[in-house]
């Protein structure tokens, strides 16, 4: 099993203790550098990439969404995973257009942490189940679009929702019985009829939009 690296940027140092602590004793994690701010973070790429980042959102000096940004920018394929705290809605679309592939409460279980690194790393998207209800509750939503509705396939709807949920294209055609190339088209379909550039910007969109019930 590979060793999956990490950098955890987080302005509490007991925050940082506390994941690093959890996610050695958890196996096939390696915690190759800290950061309490975004200048620090985007200061230590400078030595090496690591696998995953753990982006806290709200810092000093520079904050989680110029950092991921900044980072982004200079090396397209890091993936950021933000770490996030109940009343923080309004900085999700800012995050997803940093360029995150996923979102987690800070409180969230060591179970769910390995999840979404495991997920994120093996090239897939995770969004908490927890967050995107909280979303829901708090966001202001848009009237239906019917026009897209309606010009969504069933097969499009029923893969729109499992991409919701936080599956993967494989997870996705072993629940829905299709290929992976089938999933990948109905993917490229999603983005295209929503004018969404990735898959984080498809999901609120489709929350925005009451296209899915979560």
């Amino acid at each position: 099993m590979s060793v999956i690296s990490i950098i955890i940027v987080d302005d509490h140092s007991l925050f940082r203790n506390g994941m690093k602590l959890l996610l050695t004793n958890a196996g096939n994690f390696n915690v190759i550098a800290e950061a309490a701010n975004g200048l620090e973070f985007l200061n230590l790429l400078d030595k090496g990439l690591p696998d995953i980042v753990l982006m806290d959102i709200d810092m000093p000096e520079m904050d989680g969404i110029q950092a991921t940004t900044k980072a982004i920018e200079r090396y397209p394929r890091l993936k950021v995973i933000c770490l996030s705290m109940y009343g923080e809605e309004e900085y999700y679309y800012k995050m997803i257009e940093a360029g995150v592939s996923g979102f987690m409460l800070k409180n969230s279980d060591i179970s769910e942490v390995k999840s979404a690194i495991s997920s994120v790393y093996g090239g897939g998207k995770y969004f908490s189940q927890e967050l995107l209800y909280n979303v829901v509750k708090n966001i202001k939503t848009t009237h239906n679009n019917q026009e897209l509705v309606e010009n969504l396939s069933e097969r499009e709807r029923e893969v729109l929702k499992e991409i919701c949920i936080g599956y993967s294209n494989h997870e996705i055609a072993d629940a829905l019985h299709i290929s992976k190339r089938t999933v990948d088209k109905h993917r490229a379909n999603l983005l295209d009829k929503t004018n969404s550039k990735n898959t984080a910007h498809l999901v609120m969109y489709a929350i925005r939009n009451k296209l899915i019930d979560i």
